[in-house]
């Protein structure tokens, strides 16, 4: 069953999503392929088709903390091209991804000629109120519900492209990097998600029981 649009795309309308898709080019990305990168200029706009994305910010360090989750429906780059500052966040595909690329003056000129300013504001607003740190976002939860809160977040990404949506295609040293913890932290909890029946046991992170794990999220 199809899953009902979200993002930029429920806000927009289905019409004009689809003439917003006409300003620009398919590009298709393997995982873990970076679309757009913190301190570049904000001169493109991603739409996403297909797929899932992670936005993180780069510390002075070269650490990595991750700010939010992207998916289908969702825009790109859209603050920078509004405002021409250099991006602040990096964008790297979870899985693979379809996205289409325009020019940030075609984005804007789009807005202007199909009254989709009001869209991108209400949209805009909604993305900063989630662009939290998410160490600093679950700073209160232990860390199984934590853990157990991002995998939910992944997989409620996954759109009909997926051919296994219940698997999260992170390692578990990725959701450690993501979550600020030790990798032994993670592998200690996703053995007890596994032996509990939340996930499924094997070498990769896959739901089994969703609601089990809602129950352990807290949600």
């Amino acid at each position: 069953m199809p899953r009902p649009p979200r993002g930029f795309r429920s806000l927009l309308g289905e019409r004009k999503w689809a003439r917003l898709l006409e300003q620009g080019l398919d590009r298709v990305h393997g995982p873990r392929v970076p679309l757009l990168r913190q301190g570049e200029p904000g001169t493109t706009v991603l739409a996403v088709v297909s797929g899932r994305v992670k936005v993180f910010g780069t510390e002075r360090n070269g650490g990595r903390v991750l700010l939010a989750l992207r998916g289908a429906g969702d825009l790109l780059g859209e603050i920078s091209a509004r405002s021409t500052s250099p991006r602040t966040a990096t964008a790297e595909t979870i899985d693979r991804c379809t996205v289409r690329m325009m020019s940030a003056d075609r984005f804007n000129t789009f807005l202007q000629e199909h009254d989709g300013e009001a869209a991108l504001t209400d949209y805009s607003i909604a993305k900063l109120s989630q662009t939290v740190p998410y160490q600093v976002e679950m700073v209160h939860f232990s860390p199984e519900r934590k853990i157990a809160r991002l995998l939910l977040e992944v997989v409620a990404l996954a759109d009909e492209a997926s051919s296994d949506p219940e698997r999260v295609p992170f390692s578990q040293q990725e959701v450690a990097d993501s979550l600020g913890m030790a990798r032994s932290t993670v592998a200690h909890y996703v053995q007890r998600l596994k032996a509990c029946g939340a996930l499924r046991t094997g070498p990769r992170l896959s739901v089994a029981d969703p609601d089990h794990l809602k129950a352990i999220a807290g949600l």
